[in-house]
């Protein structure tokens, strides 16, 4: 079956060019396994019952017998064979010139505790489900990079209609779902895995037995809560009314999620264009797809005809998804910006080399202008604090995006770019 290109492609390719190994993370079923085999000459998978008896004596015992073999080797599900990581150190110390040589995949349901970090030797890149731009669905008609170096914009049409969105919304970035014919069987892998993490990968992820209700529970109340600025307190309150767990079994629940790529939550932005006790510090609720929120509160994509509201915080969570992997291999940073004033950008997009873009999404038409008015203001609040405080002055933004679920793109005459999520890519 032919290989679907990823973002990520790029930028394994760069970690092999200049460490000795790749460690690839990331929720299960978003197809670590299947683009590191791209980069494999030898495949070792740890879990094939013919082999898996054989292969795991000799990495028990002798794993440097595993490493002779040619390269770049991939271990998938290494955690099977936890030696396997010291003698990769070992081989990336003995041999510092060979860089690329070993890649490792593995479910993050399941933690290991090994005996050296592998710093300098064993690099950790975080993978996520498939963005709009990868499934097919968005055109990429427009780049956002090229956006950033300046170049033309001269407006878009996306493709895709709003039930495409929240269709994609409710399917998630799943490589299992691209596979599958049906739509009723697309839909069912976010179910599938959902049911998954709370039966089975929140106890194995460090060997702790938890209890899969009040896993679920928490889920659920994430997902009502899903990119708003709701406390964790609020959201332990909610558990508890339905469930007895303590607030401290409550946290460590929590911190489970988020060893296993569940849990994504986006940090503020927190500029000096307001007074510290003004601007929102909390994180924003988010997890590592949408549709694992849309599973976790049991709706489908006709649930959409009646509630709006929880849309439009759906729509948020896919936008910024893909803006994570389209900014992946430029160590792109999203935050989000909100004062008590109700000035907000639901995502500030930082690059490694200091430009910026406030983004504010919006699902529908009308929303539009509500938004643009946003970003212009926040660029008029720091323009302002510049003039106050010249010995340190703010970056004004390079960019100000209305990302929608609209068919057509323009530019406004306040110079907000109105970009439908249906054209993006990196």
């Amino acid at each position: 079956m032919e290989y679907k290109k990823r973002i990520i492609d790029s930028i394994l390719k760069s970690h092999m060019e200049a460490i000795g190994a790749t460690l690839i993370v990331g929720p299960k079923g978003c197809g670590k396994t299947t683009t590191a085999k791209q980069f494999a000459k030898t495949v070792i998978e740890f879990q094939r019952e013919s082999e898996r008896d054989n292969l795991l004596a000799f990495a028990n015992n002798t794993p440097e017998v595993l490493l002779d073999n040619p390269k770049p080797i991939l271990f998938d599900e290494w955690q099977d064979a936890p030696k396997i990581w010291g003698a990769i150190r070992t081989a990336c110390d003995d041999n510092p010139e060979e860089n690329g040589s070993f890649l490792l995949t593995g479910s993050t349901s399941k933690s290991v505790n090994v005996s050296h970090t592998g710093t300098l030797r064993i690099s950790t890149l975080e993978m996520y489900p498939m963005s709009l731009y990868e499934t097919g669905e968005s055109n990429g008609t427009i780049s956002l990079m090229s956006l950033f170096d300046g170049s033309d914009y001269n407006g878009c049409v996306s493709n895709m209609t709003r039930d495409d969105i929240i269709f994609s919304i409710c399917r998630g970035g799943w490589p299992k779902c691209i596979l599958n014919k049906t739509q009723e069987s697309k839909l069912l892998i976010s179910k599938i895995l959902f049911k998954q993490i709370y039966e089975k990968d929140i106890s194995s992820v460090d060997n702790i037995k938890r209890n899969p209700e009040w896993a679920r529970k928490i889920l659920i109340s994430y997902s009502r809560n899903i990119c708003t600025l709701a406390d964790t307190k609020v959201i332990y309150e909610d558990v508890k009314s339905t469930v007895e767990i303590g607030e401290s079994t409550f946290f460590e629940y929590l911190s489970a999620l988020k060893k296993l790529y569940i849990i994504d939550d986006v940090e503020a932005w927190c500029p000096s264009i307001r007074s510290k006790t003004a601007i929102r510090s909390s994180v924003k609720r988010n997890f590592i797809d949408p549709s694992l929120a849309v599973a976790a509160l049991g709706i489908s994509p006709m649930y959409f005809n009646k509630d709006y509201k929880t849309l439009g915080f759906l729509f948020e969570s896919l936008c910024i998804r893909d803006l994570k992997v389209y900014t992946s291999k430029y160590n792109g940073k999203i935050s989000y910006y909100h004062d008590r004033y109700g000035l907000e950008a639901d995502a500030v997009l930082h690059l490694e080399d200091g430009r910026y873009a406030l983004i504010e999404v919006k699902f529908g038409e009308h929303d539009i202008d509500e938004g643009a008015k946003h970003l212009c203001e926040i660029e008029r609040l720091i323009k302002e604090y510049n003039k106050k405080e010249k010995q340190v002055p703010l970056r004004l933004p390079d960019l100000k995006i209305v990302l929608t679920g609209t068919k057509y793109g323009y530019k406004r005459d306040d110079g907000v770019f109105v970009i439908p999520i249906g054209c993006l890519k990196d």
